[in-house]
């Protein structure tokens, strides 16, 4: 589904990101794992669109992405939820939604908007609340609800656990693997090493801008070098 060869990004003259191959397959959840500073979220961002490239090719369901800017990429079916959440603190939370939704006009938005407080029922309660009173963990249901109403077929998602109580992150990483049942592809960013493994079919390992290691989940966490880089045993 997403394939990515030799990819580099710049922020000005200094090189973040070293030449990244990549490959999802559809119906995968495939972790990136790796310290903060490696260059997780800028390739997400280049992926998405939001930051440019300097080499290297993206190909999106057998099409390059070259040239697409974010909002055609999103029509294609690639979303992201965002690092920090980013969500609109002064809109209530179905306007949030809504606008997730922006490229369609159709009766199906309002059945996605049930199908989000199903997933996350919280977000039924809190409507027609700002989203800028919801807690942490509600806010960040509500920027993966806001990208899932782009009715994607791979998801972005950018460490969905930061900064989150240990009960909510279990249950926003349950939803994760729930979307393996909505035929949702997932590529899971994330600095919380294990909980991503254990939910992801593949892992890979990027330290300062490159791809150290790649391998099936379960591998990487039995890995004596992840147990201790990342795992803390």
């Amino acid at each position: 589904m997403l394939l990515v060869e030799g990819l580099r990004a710049r922020y000005g003259r200094i090189e973040v990101l070293h030449g990244i191959d990549l490959a999802v397959t559809s119906g995968e959840i495939v972790a990136v794992i790796g310290a903060n500073g490696a260059g997780k979220t800028t390739l997400l961002r280049c992926l998405s669109g939001v930051h440019p490239a300097s080499a290297g090719a993206i190909t999106f369901r057998g099409e390059p992405l070259a040239g697409v800017p974010p909002w055609r990429r999103v029509g294609r079916g690639l979303a992201q939820s965002p690092e920090g959440r980013q969500i609109f603190t002064n809109l209530t939370v179905e306007e949030n939604l809504r606008l997730g939704a922006y490229l369609f006009a159709d009766d199906r938005v309002d059945k996605d908007m049930e199908d989000a407080f199903a997933m996350f029922p919280i977000l039924r309660q809190k409507r027609n609340l700002a989203a800028g009173g919801l807690s942490g963990g509600q806010q960040q249901m509500l920027a993966m609800a806001r990208a899932l109403m782009g009715r994607p077929s791979c998801l972005l998602l950018d460490e969905p656990s930061m900064g989150l109580a240990p009960i909510v992150v279990a249950q926003i990483f349950d939803v994760v693997r729930g979307l393996k049942a909505l035929a949702v592809t997932v590529l899971l960013v994330e600095q919380n090493a294990f909980g991503a493994l254990k939910i992801a079919d593949r892992g890979y390992v990027m330290e300062t801008g490159r791809i150290t290691m790649t391998g099936p989940a379960a591998d990487l966490i039995a890995d004596p070098r992840i147990r201790e880089a990342y795992l803390g045993i």
